[in-house]
């Protein structure tokens, strides 16, 4: 198993754990540690040592990466606003991914009409 396969899932049991952890003394600092980028640098890597460090390959994918960031703020957004209402566990997390899927939808929308990479 290479270290592209297994890294990933360590580290976010890792996280896990600790945001388990710091949530008892610090809300912010376990969400803080919730967000932190753990794919987006291995993917990066992925994609540099694929394309053999090709400028515009690189550049491409970490702007799709900050294109698809987007739909993640409006999965934390409609979270909070549901936490907010009162909404139970599930219905914070369905409000949440319903609100990420048509997000995602109107990403891939743009880009098509925008011709975007």
């Amino acid at each position: 198993m290479k270290v592209q396969e297994w890294l990933p899932v360590v580290l976010s049991v890792l996280i896990i754990v600790l945001v388990a952890v710091i949530e008892k003394q610090s809300k912010a600092i376990a969400a803080v540690t919730a967000t932190m980028p753990l794919t987006i640098p291995l993917a990066i890597w992925i994609v540099y040592s694929s394309s053999r460090g090709d400028q515009g390959e690189v550049t491409g994918f970490t702007f799709n990466l900050f294109l698809s960031i987007l739909p993640t703020v409006t999965f934390v957004i409609a979270a909070w606003l549901a936490a907010r209402n009162g909404a139970r566990l599930g219905g914070i997390l369905l409000s949440g991914y319903l609100t990420w899927g048509v997000s995602v939808g109107l990403l891939f929308t743009a880009r098509r009409l925008l011709s975007l990479p």
